[in-house]
């Protein structure tokens, strides 16, 4: 979930502040740009004011439609913190920000107490870049050309690096230190790397990290090395599995972040996408984003709450699940779990209307299989086996969604 005070103009998150990315980033910004655009986004502290939040409401939504974990935009690299930091006044908190005499003003304790007392996983997104922080872009960018990385050579300033270095420490134990138990911390900003000379000790801070919280997963995204627990395609799934873990962080709409006219994707789309995911060995992080008065729209919640009416059904096949060979053939995706294969039949168009022999050609384990049961309902299959291919008769009363239905093999 990305929200910060970007979601005010319905723009890419952050990236308009870099000038060496302006063709792209700044395609929606069509009322100002350069100087006076950056200005005008780093007043936009004082205009946020999402009345409308309620963390308790996404929390239940999340839970109730079958979400397991949540990871929450806590710090972009705009440097707007959504929570109390002790390090900056360019946070939801401060005086001039008026949702801060809200009750939920700080937004990740509130974020974050909600969805763990719901039982999901707390996963920290946090930027180790901070484009306000004078250590990091000098005048908060203005008066030059901003790219990614610092307005200055860090090895000929190594005394205002460090500074920088120890601000982002500060700012990732706090959030260790007073908003409970964290699983992940999520590290965006990836150009912020020992081998781009911008070393922020982030062995050292994820270590202190886990003195607090000892269990503590580090996705230092893009970066590799012992602080890349897992890996995190954006805006895609890979090709085959992958036997590393990962998670795909794919966006809902077109962005990551709120927009006014958004498109979309289709529900059935992002049914076969966690099928797809699942079945490659990884996790879908689905991108929602929340809107400037504290909402999510329509589309989102139709969405959520479509995704978690499949996966009451077949969860399954899903949850706890591993790759199992050969993965994907033809309409059929497949996963495994406590000694059982499922193959997950991926629906087009209004194939699941009818009674249907679904055959699964090449299926190496064809004559082991001893029974086949639908995850609907648990009604036991005709089959047959001829070689290597398997013949599944599926009736339509076991037929239960127009995306996708799992079938469980018995060994």
């Amino acid at each position: 979930m990305h929200w910060g005070i970007y979601s005010q103009l319905g723009i890419y998150e952050s990236w308009p502040l870099v000038d060496s990315y302006k063709i792209w980033t700044r395609e929606h910004v069509d009322w100002n740009s350069g100087e006076d655009f950056k200005k005008e986004y780093f007043s936009m502290n004082r205009s946020f004011n999402p009345v409308r939040f309620m963390p308790e409401a996404w929390a239940e939504l999340a839970t109730d439609n079958g979400f397991k974990y949540f990871v929450f935009t806590t710090k972009h690299h705009d440097g707007f913190c959504m929570y109390d930091s002790k390090y900056t006044d360019f946070k939801v908190t401060a005086p001039e920000c008026p949702f801060s005499t809200n009750k939920n003003a700080n937004i990740v304790k509130a974020l974050f107490d909600a969805f763990r007392a719901k039982g999901l996983g707390i996963s920290a997104y946090f930027s180790k870049s901070d484009w306000h922080n004078e250590d990091y872009w000098e005048n908060h960018g203005l008066g030059y050309m901003t790219t990614p990385n610092p307005s200055y050579d860090t090895k000929a300033n190594p005394e205002k690096w460090e500074r920088f270095a120890q601000f982002v420490k500060g700012q990732i134990l706090e959030l260790m230190e007073n908003y409970g138990k964290i699983d992940v911390i999520w590290l965006d900003g990836g150009q912020v790397n020992k081998y781009n000379n911008q070393d922020i000790h982030i062995e050292d801070i994820i270590e202190c990290a886990r003195k607090i919280q000892p269990w503590l997963l580090s996705a230092d995204r893009t970066v590799g090395g012992i602080c890349e627990n897992f890996i995190t395609p954006e805006q895609t799934v890979p090709a085959k599995p992958l036997m590393v873990p990962w998670e795909s962080c794919i966006t809902m709409g077109t962005g990551f972040s709120y927009r006014v006219d958004e498109t979309y994707k289709p529900l059935g789309d992002l049914i076969r996408m966690i099928i797809d995911v699942v079945a490659k060995g990884g996790n879908l992080a689905l991108n929602v984003a929340p809107g400037p008065d504290g909402r999510l729209g329509k589309t989102e919640i139709e969405h959520i709450k479509g995704i978690g009416n499949w996966m009451r059904i077949n969860g399954e096949a899903i949850y706890g699940t591993r790759p199992a060979e050969p993965y994907k053939a033809g309409n059929f995706a497949f996963t495994q779990k406590a000694g059982n294969v499922y193959a997950i039949r991926i629906y087009h168009e209004s194939e699941f209307s009818f009674n249907e022999q679904f055959i699964i050609d090449s299926y190496a384990r064809a004559a082991e299989i001893k029974k086949i049961t639908a995850v609907s309902n648990g009604q036991p299959l005709d089959f047959e086996c001829d070689g290597n291919s398997l013949y599944i008769t599926a009736p339509r009363a076991v037929k239960t969604n127009p995306y996708a239905d799992a079938f469980k093999f018995w060994f």
